[in-house]
């Protein structure tokens, strides 16, 4: 409806123009939806804003101009060649169609109406709010930039830029979701990145039919990857302009979304969700000896407590120098629910951390620690081996670099733990197996989720678990099929 009547809008009858923006935009009822009509050289303008959105300082400088128009300029020139050159701005364009008019004016951008003239004219007057860039708290490092992705679509890809200053980086734009018009960027290097993975990811975003985008990123990325209920992440979220930009290098495609400071980085492999910035802000030895220690620490938060749970049901596979592992004494409550309610315990530390506010969550940490931790060992409600284990478990998860692949390896864990109590070695073998099966199997756009693994690469699973140097580091990944090689 709303696009059939837009079409059919003539621009230079103001009349209609107005009860147009009165019925469908809100003007007059909407506070935030600014109006102004203007005379200039005897000729009815309107210009149409929006608060919070623009920039009102430039309004007004805008607004002076157009109004010297009156005293300096001769009524027998065209007022909109006038106007247009009056506007002096960077960002101006004129369009015929009144759906992307008013598309336009909602982002922020102020639109001008001229009587008697066919097309409205639009200035980019945009200042979303927003907060400045800062270091993400999810991926600090010890040495390194400080800076970090924002809310605001514009900043980020200028943040980007700052990093990749070559003449062939494209940033794409589109808007998606019938109502919110969300704005979705596509920035890649032309001369490297895959043309036929850059074609599916656009095909993928224009095809999206949604009212808006709500969740932004997160939306997105159902959109594109087709997840499902596998709980492994597909693609891989970056707060950091120089991980984004060094992704680029590579030959990646990144998908930036509008209200969101995460950028989407495809395709990616189950290795990638392994990396960490913190390695290449070291020497090349330091930056290996932190990544076996982070793959120790994932290792242990998916086997650790399984492995432990099921030496101590069977305790005839332990060599005799191993016989202390294991409970000492039976518990009143099974050893299979003493795990499951710490580790569910550990769930809902989490997220309490999370909703709790600052100043309240060390005394909540010191509640949960010593007065809950404690005492409930002392009551005989856990062993200490199962606190001192679902804990070794909590902060391996916590060493993923991934958000998502953490909270993936918690399911993968806990389902490993089950199959152990229901069978014992076998279910152990079993689940474990299947782990491998299921992450061999998946694939993120076509790109299969264990390479360098499955299928095998040499020189690239030597770089998975070897921080080579930078010069060394000649070739770029060929899974992502780049136009060029070497770099």
């Amino acid at each position: 409806m709303f696009k059939q009547k837009a079409a059919k809008i003539n621009f230079g009858n103001l009349r209609q123009v107005e009860h147009f923006m009165q019925e469908h935009v809100g003007v007059g009822v909407s506070f935030d939806v600014g109006f102004r009509e203007i005379i200039l050289l005897k000729q009815r303008v309107h210009i149409y804003y929006l608060n919070g959105l623009c920039d009102s300082a430039i309004i007004v400088e805008l607004l002076k101009v157009l109004i010297a128009i009156n005293d300096h300029e001769p009524e027998a020139v065209a007022l909109p060649i006038i106007v247009k050159n009056r506007l002096v701005h960077q960002q101006f364009e004129e369009t015929k169609d009144m759906e992307s008019a008013v598309t336009q004016l909602l982002s922020g951008l102020i639109v001008i109406f001229i009587e008697d003239y066919n097309q409205a004219m639009v200035v980019d007057v945009r200042t979303y709010p927003g907060r400045s860039p800062e270091e993400p708290d999810t991926e600090r490092v010890v040495r390194g930039s400080r800076d970090g992705y924002t809310e605001n679509i514009i900043e980020n890809t200028a943040l980007t830029r700052r990093r990749v200053r070559d003449p062939r980086l494209r940033n794409e734009i589109l808007q998606i979701g019938d109502r919110s018009k969300t704005d979705v960027c596509i920035s890649y290097i032309k001369d490297i990145a895959d043309e036929q993975l850059i074609k599916v990811i656009r095909r993928e975003l224009e095809t999206i039919k949604t009212d808006g985008l709500s969740m932004a990123d997160k939306t997105i990325e159902e959109y594109i990857v087709h997840q499902g209920f596998n709980p492994f992440p597909l693609v891989r979220y970056t707060e950091r302009p120089d991980v984004a930009s060094n992704h680029l290098f590579e030959g990646h495609v990144l998908i930036m979304v509008d209200t969101s400071p995460s950028m989407i980085i495809t395709p990616t492999t189950f290795f990638h969700h392994l990396q960490h910035a913190e390695e290449y802000r070291q020497s090349p030895a330091v930056g290996t000896f932190i990544r076996w220690i982070r793959f120790l620490g994932i290792l242990i938060s998916i086997f650790l407590l399984p492995l432990w749970y099921l030496l101590s049901l069977e305790s005839q596979l332990l060599p005799e120098a191993l016989s202390f592992i294991g409970p000492s004494e039976e518990g009143t409550i099974p050893l299979f629910l003493q795990i499951v309610f710490a580790d569910i315990g550990i769930e809902f530390l989490r997220m309490a951390a999370i909703h709790t506010p600052t100043p309240l969550s060390t005394a909540m940490g010191l509640i949960a620690a010593i007065l809950i931790g404690d005492i409930a060992i002392e009551v005989g409600l856990f062993s200490s081996e199962v606190i001192l284990y679902v804990a070794l478990s909590a902060i391996g998860s916590y060493v993923t670099p991934s958000y998502e692949l953490s909270i993936a390896n918690k399911l993968v864990r806990v389902a490993i733990v089950i199959l152990t109590a229901a069978f014992g070695l076998s279910g152990f073998v079993i689940s474990s197996t299947g782990y491998i099966l299921m992450l061999a199997k998946t694939k993120s756009l076509n790109t299969p989720y264990m390479w360098p693994f499955i299928p095998f690469n040499l020189k690239a699973f030597q770089q998975v678990f070897v921080r080579y140097s930078v010069p060394s580091s000649e070739s770029r990944p060929s899974i992502i099929h780049p136009k060029r090689n070497l770099k």
